[in-house]
């Protein structure tokens, strides 16, 4: 059963998610007239801590019913990939339910279940129709207290984990490259680790430390329960309150607090890898999720990257020609953010030559700032982005667990929509002289091996 995409595929499908949309989406004649739904979001604490966050829609015949664990890769101590890991020991059944039944309950009743992991959560869910809701809860309720964690169950899904990882990663050139990037730019905080894990990891975690993280994290006072869409939520509290009280609460839920020193120069690195097209990939420390600059960070990412139309895309593959593509985003998380951006050579080209044209960009922007044309045609596709989700069930209980487990509340569409326009061409060009300076940057080139006839040779290693 498929129940991820690629953790790079995931990446810009998150920051696509965030204001690297179309800008051609129909949208009302004022985005001020769309009702934010949240405004009838009902917020319910059961006594051992879970919070459980229901919005009744009767609209469509969908619910969405989500549980946020506070977990990810970031919590990890001794293996690397076990937030991850543990995402696929979740289907291997429990007590009162056999391996991937779960899954297959609600499959054949025309719901879709799936699962992710990222470096702050991992998120369970369901979308179904309101006859299939009690099924669920019951499902979710019996798998939280009675999973079946063995080296047995454990051992095939190991497998499976790391033939993902040599799929997404180990033989993808943009998965290793920005693997790479991501730990060469982050030295201490844990979110340098790859949420899929290390393959020294994955492959000697043994049961007993999933046993250790379940009981560590998997505790209702850790964990968000959000319901979207057609449902009773007096019926529907009822049934949650009985198939989820008896979980117990855990005194303490640990975490790896690690504050990350200061970059004081430009960092790089280079992989080799068997590859046509070479790819240059680069990075900026950048503020946490919910940040004053948050917003001009996200102008500037559009304009520095976001699309066919952004300054990279236009300098490096349109009117240069040295590069097949140029993309990017401001990459916002829970502890710390990322300003991130990357190109694929072109072939014949040089990476040297594109990495100038890409840093002459940034510059550019820095020395000579951005137009109002520009700063507005950004702050439009990320208000198109932003009122997008708002379009499904499933949207917007995503959009209500993350909000509630990152800022402990959900932002009003009202406030979102003002910070957006409330963005200059002067807070454009201030936060990338402020974020994106050379000294603070890593670069990453993925090239391939270099013949050993060329090794003496500078040039052999600029293709």
């Amino acid at each position: 059963m498929p129940r991820r995409s690629a953790p790079w595929k995931i990446f810009v499908g998150a920051l696509a998610a965030v204001g690297l949309a179309a800008p051609d989406v129909a949208l009302p004649e004022s985005l001020d007239t769309v009702k934010d739904p949240v405004q009838e979001l009902r917020e319910t604490q059961l006594e051992n801590g879970l919070r459980v966050l229901t919005l009744e829609d009767h609209s469509t015949p969908v619910v969405a019913f989500q549980i946020w664990v506070e977990v990810g890769s970031k919590d990890e101590s001794r293996y690397t990939g076990l937030a991850h890991l543990f995402e696929h020991m979740m289907f291997k059944g429990s007590k009162n339910v056999d391996p991937e039944v779960h899954a297959r309950l609600i499959e054949a009743r025309g719901g879709r279940v799936n699962a992710f992991t990222s470096r702050d959560v991992t998120v369970y869910f369901e979308d179904v129709t309101a006859e299939s809701l009690p099924m669920v809860i019951d499902l979710e309720a019996e798998r939280f207290a009675n999973l079946i964690i063995s080296e047995e169950a454990l051992a095939p899904e190991r497998q499976v984990v790391l033939e993902e990882r040599r799929l997404r990663i180990d033989d993808n050139p943009d998965g290793l490259g920005f693997e790479a990037l991501v730990a060469l730019t982050w030295r201490a905080n844990t979110y340098r680790r790859p949420v899929i894990g290390w393959r020294e990891d994955v492959q000697r975690a043994p049961a007993s430390a999933c046993r250790e993280f379940f009981r560590n994290y998997y505790v209702p006072n850790n964990m968000v329960l959000v319901i979207v869409g057609n449902f009773d939520t007096k019926a529907t509290l009822s049934q949650v309150k009985r198939a989820f009280s008896g979980l117990a609460a855990s005194a303490k839920v640990p975490r790896n607090p690690v504050r990350e020193p200061e970059q004081k120069g430009e960092r790089r690195t280079t992989v080799e890898f068997d590859l046509q097209s070479s790819l240059l990939l680069a990075a900026w420390h950048a503020p946490a999720t919910g940040h004053a600059d948050a917003e001009a960070l996200d102008v500037a990412s559009q304009i520095l990257s976001g699309g066919k139309s952004s300054r990279l895309y236009r300098a490096l593959v349109d009117e240069s020609q040295e590069a097949l593509y140029a993309q990017g985003g401001y990459w916002e998380l829970q502890d710390a953010g990322l300003f991130f951006a990357s190109a694929g050579v072109r072939p014949g080209s040089r990476i040297a030559r594109v990495e100038q044209l890409f840093f002459d960009e940034v510059a550019r922007i820095q020395d000579h700032g951005v137009d109002a044309g520009e700063v507005a045609k950004a702050k439009r596709q990320l208000e198109v982005s932003l009122v997008e989700g708002l379009t499904t069930n499933h949207a917007l209980a995503s959009r209500i667990g993350r909000e509630t487990l990152a800022f402990g509340r959900v932002r009003p569409l009202a406030e979102r929509l003002e910070a957006i326009r409330s963005v200059s061409a002067a807070d454009v060009k201030r936060v990338v002289q402020a974020y994106l300076r050379p000294e603070k940057r890593t670069v990453v080139w993925v090239i391939p091996p270099v013949k050993t006839s060329d090794a003496s040779s500078a040039e052999s290693r600029d293709r």
